[in-house]
Parts: structure tokens; C-alpha cells; sequence
């Protein structure tokens, strides 16, 4: 019987193997695998958020300090659009959209609360697809604020609850 003690981005509390030392082989060689994807995982999450920050844009912000992991919560500023519906605009696909940036991007993120929406980078999420997402975002927060300075809004500033 062998024991491994471990401590890390693939187990940031601890932890503790115990078994066969061809286990505790296999389970080393695992979990040094997933600190590699972690570790790229949070390297595109962080990407992502310097690019928001970068765009200076009302619509939306990032807390750099605050993205530790594959997770970026963004702030969407009222009034508009709300968490959902900046959603829904990042996951469709505009003929407008593709006309101008000869991409068709669909970006899923989760509206999180009534001022935030959650973005998670999994494994299979690359670097070009991390900047295609910033690119979204900003193609998205413009017609956004074309639409605000026009006055197309939804709904009026302070009414979509909390």
C-alpha cells in the first residue's frame, strides 16, 4: 500500500491517494494532466476578461482580480440589455453579424444574477475560440449601444428587477 499526498489546481484543498502503486501511478499521471488543462482553462478565462476590459465598453465589465479560475462573471451595466438578454444576443447568429465579421459565432453563457452573466472555459474551448467569444461580445455590446443611442430600448432603464 502506498500513499500520495497532493496539493494544487487539480486539488486546491489536498489530497490524499491511497492504494497499489501502479494506482497511485496512473492517478498522479492524471491528475497532472487536468492541472495542464486547468491551468489552460484559467490562461483562455483570463483572456477572455483582459479582452473585455480591454473593449472599455458601459455595457459590460470584468473584475480581473476576481478570475482565479476557468470562471469570468461579467457585470452588465443597466440599462440594457439585461443578463438574459445579452445571453440570447451572444448566442445567436445575425446575417448582419456575418456580413460584417464573415463569422457566424454562437457564444452560450449563463445569465447569473440580475446584474451578471457567467462565462466557464472547458477543456475543449481553445484559444481561438476564446477570442472569437471576445470578438462576439464586442461585435454584440456596439449594436448594443447603437440601439441604446437610438433609443431602441426593450425595456425602460430600471425596470428589469433584481
Amino acid at each position: 500500500m502506498s500513499l500520495c499526498f497532493s496539493k494544487g489546481l487539480g486539488a486546491p484543498a489536498g489530497a490524499v491517494l491511497a492504494g497499489h502503486r501502479e494506482f497511485i501511478s496512473e492517478a498522479w499521471r492524471v491528475r497532472k494532466l487536468l492541472e495542464v488543462t486547468l491551468h489552460r482553462d484559467h490562461d483562455n478565462a483570463r483572456r477572455f476578461a483582459e479582452g473585455i476590459h480591454a473593449l472599455d465598453v458601459p455595457l459590460c465589465s470584468v473584475n480581473l482580480a476576481a478570475v482565479e479560475t476557468n470562471i469570468v462573471m461579467v457585470s452588465v451595466q443597466e440599462p440594457w440589455p439585461s443578463p438574459a438578454e445579452l445571453c440570447d444576443r451572444l448566442r445567436a447568429v445575425s446575417e448582419e453579424e456575418v456580413a460584417e465579421t464573415g463569422q457566424a459565432v454562437s457564444v452560450l453563457l449563463l445569465p447569473w444574477s440580475a446584474h451578471t452573466v457567467r462565462a466557464v472555459w472547458h477543456r475543449d474551448v481553445s484559444a481561438r475560440d476564446t477570442e472569437l467569444a471576445r470578438s462576439k461580445l464586442e461585435f454584440v455590446a456596439r449594436k448594443c449601444q447603437e440601439e441604446l443611442a437610438l433609443g431602441l430600448l426593450p425595456t425602460s432603464p430600471g425596470t428589469r428587477g433584481a
